[in-house]
């Protein structure tokens, strides 16, 4: 077949490829393939010259040209000339660039033609890489130095970014990468063995090593299939020794790089391929040799260090097979270590306790591969810091031996074993740790609580345990960085797991620094977060602990001051209260401990001390507010995770007693004091004593043995600085004479001892409630007032005198008192103070205070009760001048006066020694009964006018007092009083009365606003006619 002829077919089917029939097509190009199997050259050529020159033809007419070239080329390429396959070349690298857009079958047919010219030259281009490898390898030492670089693998890159015939391809080819990785191999390794490669520096390390890196990233993660990454990996572990050294950033990119490459991949099941296997662990035989190549270029603990920190994801990889990997690593490394280990100086293993908590948990590992890996790593490091103390390589120590012993029973997974050898491996632990390591070992456990695997999680629990127990004494500086890891660990997770190693760890570190602990743990912020609470919670169960931890927080409560004085404003005239944060931390605290129900054997062994510092303390923050940053936080509080409880302090204090008395067994108190009102009172100023009061007569009903202990905690506020908690400890011992209990538990003496030495407190509180608490034995003990009578009123009378108070609320008391106590006492004891008594509560009488007016008049009805028949002359004459008040405030406008004065009337009657006037008294001042004033006065004043005319004067002038009283029914009485007095009277004792001086002050009450005292006034001058 003649050049002419061929190229005139070809060209005819070239033109025909353009048919609209896909049958015809397909035809045409099998055509095109005959020809070329005939005349190769011509028919390619005919084809490139045809795709050249037409430039505008349809990319699926191209593409049937393309794949009869490709046919072509695969079956004859080994006839083909230079120029012949650099021109298909040429022509398919176009094709394959043409399309702007993916055009998938025109550029895979391209890319194919390619192929098929590539595969003629590739091997072509392997022999002369390996060969430049062969030449350093064999080469003389001496001139490997001089050439590596300049011509050896420049020659080696050359060949491996070469232009195949001329025109540059990009290298895919993973025989082509075996060569260029084989080749790096010898010449690093040619390199190494000359006598000067110690010195060498090698400029084009960091590029090598690049090119090594991007061979193993491009490997499938997932699977292996050829031994390029192990090839590269051993390239790189040949590398590494040589000089310069690499940078840390190149360091630490190989070994992630390495490590995500080899780590992930899963053998392949066995009987697939009997390569795999050899291929997989010598790949991660060729892992471990670069590893161990760096770690030898850093033989120090911070080189271990760092080479353990990149292996410390897959450590705790969630999957088993890449756990086991790393553990067997990581051992290889240690051992490396451990075996050119050289201590020229006495040197610390400074991060000996980090290293040993990282792999220490993973004895407890589900793979039992990976705990016999983690039990030789905690091995190897303990050898290695007995190395560093200076034992001799071939030193054996007994307790580090075992864990040889121990290793070997961890094949089985059984639970309880795992865990009783992971404590086995923590007693070893704890024997040959450096002080110094042991916090760093305890903080990484601590992160190891939150491992996703919970054998290890729990292992890391039992560990801690075993070193908080065998070592603890040794942490007390390191005591608030623990509770705050521990804090923050719980913070992290949720888990059930995670909260209970976190509590038994503050527990047990509590057990040797509870006061560190506690201190620690009051650092908290306010109000506490639920993480918080509950490690306060984790000191409540063993009672012991608890009972030291109770004591502490009632020392911190009450030593520090409660409130500091602060103007809330530039401009506030009075001070305000605001809290001191360690007492209303201490507050807190006391309340969560005590939540918890393990705590009720050490509330009640402190139940005295308790429930006293409780009760001052809330005295003692009555009206105290927050500091301004936690009212802020109370306002934030809703959206936070805090704890529920409130913080205000008092209420916040009261919260934490009803906490305590429940715990105490005492919820009887609690539940009476609630329905009497008494806890809402005890929080507020004005009902605080009431609310004091509430609480002892409940202690009195329902805990009435803990009396005598808790009464001996009060007594301790006798000297307290701050005048309301003296109030508190005097209302409540005061409330508890009121009840018999106190003398059934032999306690009625000593209390009228401490009360009785209160009277001289310089609160006039205090005072007025030690009188109170001295009358109450008038109710509570009513059989033992005439046996400290004279004591009982003695203190009285000096309630009465008491000049230090200008409210008077001392002298109230003392009438309040007496009236209680006048018909228990002995008569002796009572005559010698009735005068005193009856001149003292006079002046109340008419006192603008109604409860002064109605104690007074009171009062003054019970003396007269009390000398019924037995009056002398001079307290009558303290009788006769009480009249006038007690007749006019009949009409006093307070209920409980007029009351007052219609008992004392009655009480006065038998002292008037007039039968008649007591009768009347009797007749119309019954209790509960409505009385006509009128009626009453007018026949008051009859029968004191026929008994006493010469009295007519004095009651005159008594009542004209009353002209100018502030009530308006006194001022109206007044002289309706005088007036009946000067109806019954005889005409002849006109001389007792000053008529100027009367009818100047009736003409006065003629002009009162009040028309009821203008009437009486004008009917009393009526009767002022019978003087005329």
């Amino acid at each position: 077949m003649t050049r002419s002829y061929v190229q005139k077919l070809s060209t005819i089917l070239l033109d025909a490829i353009t048919d609209k029939d896909p049958l015809v097509q397909e035809q045409v190009c099998s055509a095109l393939c005959a020809l070329g199997e005939s005349q190769p050259e011509e028919a390619l050529r005919a084809c490139e010259e045809h795709l050249r020159l037409h430039e505008k033809l349809a990319h699926p007419y191209r593409t049937m040209i393309l794949r009869a070239m490709e046919t072509v080329v695969s079956n004859h390429i080994s006839e083909l000339d230079k120029d012949m396959a650099r021109a298909v070349i040429l022509l398919a690298s176009s094709e394959m660039t043409k399309a702007k857009d993916l055009v998938w079958d025109w550029q895979q047919a391209a890319s194919n033609v390619l192929v098929a010219v590539g595969k003629q030259f590739i091997g072509t281009v392997m022999e002369e890489m390996l060969c430049y490898g062969h030449v350093a390898a064999r080469a003389p030492r001496e001139l490997v130095l001089a050439r590596a670089e300049a011509d050896i693998l420049r020659n080696v890159f050359q060949c491996f970014s070469t232009k195949v015939l001329g025109v540059k391809v990009e290298t895919k080819d993973p025989a082509l990468k075996l060569c260029l990785v084989q080749s790096v191999c010898m010449v690093c390794q040619a390199i190494r063995s000359s006598a000067q490669g110690g010195c060498f520096h090698f400029a084009q390390k960091a590029e090598l090593v690049a090119q090594m890196m991007e061979f193993i990233r491009a490997e499938p993660p997932d699977s292996l299939r050829s031994p390029i990454r192990k090839k590269a990996m051993l390239a790189c572990t040949y590398l590494v020794p040589l000089e310069p050294a690499l940078e840390e950033q190149v360091r630490a990119d190989m070994v992630h790089g390495c490590l995500q490459s080899v780590m992930a991949v899963l053998t392949e099941p066995e009987g697939d391929d009997d390569r795999q296997e050899p291929l997989y662990l010598d790949t991660m035989q060729a892992l471990e040799d670069l590893l161990t190549s760096l770690l030898q270029r850093d033989l120090t603990p911070q080189g271990l260090q760092v080479m353990v920190e990149h292996l410390s994801p897959w450590i705790k990889s969630p999957r088993g097979h890449e756990r086991v990997r790393a553990l067997g690593l990581s051992a290889c490394l240690l051992q490396h270590f451990l075996e050119h280990l050289h201590v020229s100086a006495l040197v610390p293993f400074h991060n000996l306790g980090l290293l040993i908590g990282l792999f220490s948990p993973r004895c407890a590992d589900l793979w039992p591969a990976t705990r016999q890996e983690a039990v030789s790593c905690v091995h190897s490091l303990l050898y290695l810091q007995l190395g560093y103390e200076g034992f001799a390589r071939d030193y054996r120590d007994t307790a580090v031996e075992r864990l040889l012993v121990l290793k070997g029973g961890l094949v089985h997974s059984d639970p309880a074993t795992l865990f009783h050898t992971c404590h086995s491996i923590a007693q070893i632990i704890a024997k040959r740790l450096p002080p110094n390591q042991l916090i760093s070992l305890l903080l990484t456990l601590f992160e190891g609580l939150g491992d996703t695997d919970k054998n290890c999680s729990r292992a890391a629990s039992v560990m801690i345990n075993c070193l908080l127990k065998e070592r603890g004494h040794l942490l007390q500086e390191k005591v608030p960085e623990i509770v705050s890891v521990l804090r923050s660990k719980l913070q992290e997770t949720g888990e059930e797991h995670v909260r209970q190693a976190t509590q038994n760890s503050v527990s047990l570190l509590a057990s040797q620094h509870c006061e560190a602990v506690v201190s620690s743990l009051l650092g908290s912020p306010l109000p506490f977060d639920s993480h918080t609470c509950i490690l306060w919670r984790a000191l409540a169960v063993e009672p012991s602990l608890t009972a030291q931890v109770l004591e502490l927080l009632l020392q911190k409560m009450s030593r520090d001051v409660p409130f500091k004085e602060s103007r809330a404003f530039l401009l506030s005239s009075c001070p305000g209260r605001v809290a001191t944060l360690l007492p209303l931390a201490a507050t807190c605290a006391l309340s969560e401990v005590m939540s918890v129900p393990a705590s009720a054997p050490a509330v009640l062994e402190l139940y005295p001390q308790l429930f006293a510092a409780l009760l001052l303390r809330v005295s003692c923050t009555l009206g105290v507010q927050l500091p301004r940053t936690l009212q802020a936080k109370e306002r934030r509080a809703p959206g936070l995770a805090l704890a529920s409880r409130n913080l205000d302090p008092c209420s916040s204090a009261a919260e934490t007693l009803q906490v305590m008395l429940l715990r105490g067994g005492s919820e009887d108190v609690v539940q009476y004091v609630e329905r009497e009102g008494g806890w809402e009172s005890l929080r507020t100023s004005t009902g605080h004593e009431e609310g004091v009061a509430r609480l002892a007569s409940a202690m009195v009903k329902f805990a009435g043995p803990r009396l005598p202990l808790v009464m001996k905690a009060l007594l301790g506020a006798h000297s307290s600085v701050y005048e309301v908690q003296r109030v508190t400890s005097t209302a409540f011992l005061a409330e508890l004479l009121n009840s018999n209990v106190v003398k059934d538990l032999m306690l009625l003496e000593s209390l009228l001892d401490n009360l009785a030495a209160r009277q001289k407190d310089a609160c006039a509180s205090v005072r007025r409630l030690v009188l109170r608490g001295l009358a109450n034995i008038a109710s509570g003990s009513p059989d033992k007032v005439r046996a400290h009578g004279a004591q009982l009123l003695t203190s009285m009378i000096s309630g009465l005198d008491d000049g230090d108070d200008p409210q008077s609320l001392v002298a109230l008391e003392a009438m309040l008192g007496l009236a209680k106590l006048l018909g228990l006492v002995e008569p002796w004891d009572l005559r010698s103070v009735l005068l005193h008594v009856a001149v003292r509560i006079r002046p109340f009488f008419d006192s603008e205070k109604v409860d002064f007016r109605s104690a007074s008049i009171c009062l003054f009805g019970h003396l007269n009760k009390a000398c019924h028949g037995n009056c002398e002359d001079i307290f009558l004459e303290q009788v006769i001048g009480g009249l006038v008040p007690l007749l006019l405030h009949l009409q006093d406008p307070q209920a409980s006066v007029a009351g007052a004065c219609k008992f004392a009337l009655r009480m006065c009657g038998p002292n008037l020694e007039r039968e008649d006037l007591a009768e009347a008294f009797q007749k119309h001042l019954q209790e509960g009964r409505g009385l006509h004033f009128g009626e009453f006065l007018n026949t008051t004043c009859k029968h004191l006018m026929r008994h006493f005319p010469d009295l007519l004067g004095r009651l005159v002038s008594t009542s004209l007092f009353y002209f100018k009283s502030s009530w308006e029914d006194v001022r109206a009485a007044a002289p309706m009083l005088t007036g009946f007095l000067v109806l019954h009277v005889e005409p002849e004792q006109r001389q007792q009365v000053d008529l100027e001086q009367l009818l100047t002050a009736l003409q006065l009450l003629l002009k009162d606003p009040a028309p009821a005292v203008r009437m009486k006034a004008a009917e009393t001058l009526g009767r002022l006619v019978k003087f005329a």
